[in-house]
């Protein structure tokens, strides 16, 4: 399972101007990257909805394979059902959120300014909700793997356990960085962007 929130919401958007941005601009192109932004999280829930439940299935036939002794791994099914169940809530909440086309551009605004900054809190607490429960989940069917391996299987090695859980925390720490950056760089800039289309939609009306 991957975490590539930002870098697949906004990769194919240029980079927002923040508050140096032409208001009717902001106007002009306001349904366009709305779409835009809704339909790249349908894609990330989608996506890493239907990873975790791959992983799901792994973990499932792992326990099987193994039978009672493998109990542990009902913890890890758990742990990873619960990832999985954030995106399928995200995928509820923004479907009774949703406006329809004839709702108040102001209305509109409002709400994507929400919805940003939703996914920006989301992004800034992943590693409790997200990176945390996947290390953990992955540490015990390594653990019960390697229990339930030949003494001379290496994954029984130190160094391949070592490896695992470095290689793990690595990933964690760079997608940690990138999805900062990304809050820097496009986030927090585009909800500034909205926050000076709404200030000016309101002085207008």
């Amino acid at each position: 399972m991957n975490w590539n929130d930002c870098e697949v919401i906004w990769k194919r958007q240029p980079l927002p101007l923040g508050e140096k941005a032409d208001v009717v601009e902001l106007r002009r192109r306001f349904d366009e990257k709305h779409r835009k932004m809704a339909a790249a999280i349908l894609v990330r829930d989608m996506g890493e909805a239907g990873a975790a439940l791959l992983v799901a299935g792994v973990i499932v036939f792992l326990w099987v394979k193994t039978g009672t002794h493998g109990w542990p791994f009902g913890l890890a099914l758990l742990l990873v059902l619960g990832v999985g169940g954030v995106f399928v809530r995200e995928r509820v909440r923004a479907r009774r959120s949703h406006l329809g086309p004839d709702a108040p551009l102001l209305t509109k605004v409002e709400a994507d300014i929400a919805e940003l900054r939703h996914q920006r809190e989301l992004l800034l607490r992943m590693r409790t909700w997200y990176l945390g429960p996947v290390f953990a989940a992955g540490m015990v069917v390594s653990l019960v793997i390697t229990i339930q391996s030949s003494p001379w299987a290496v994954v029984r090695s130190p160094w391949f356990q070592l490896v695992f859980t470095g290689g793990y925390l690595l990933l964690s720490w760079f997608a940690w960085i990138v999805n900062r950056r990304e809050i820097r760089q496009r986030i927090d800039p585009r909800i500034t962007e909205l926050e000076k289309l709404h200030a000016d939609l309101r002085a207008s009306a």
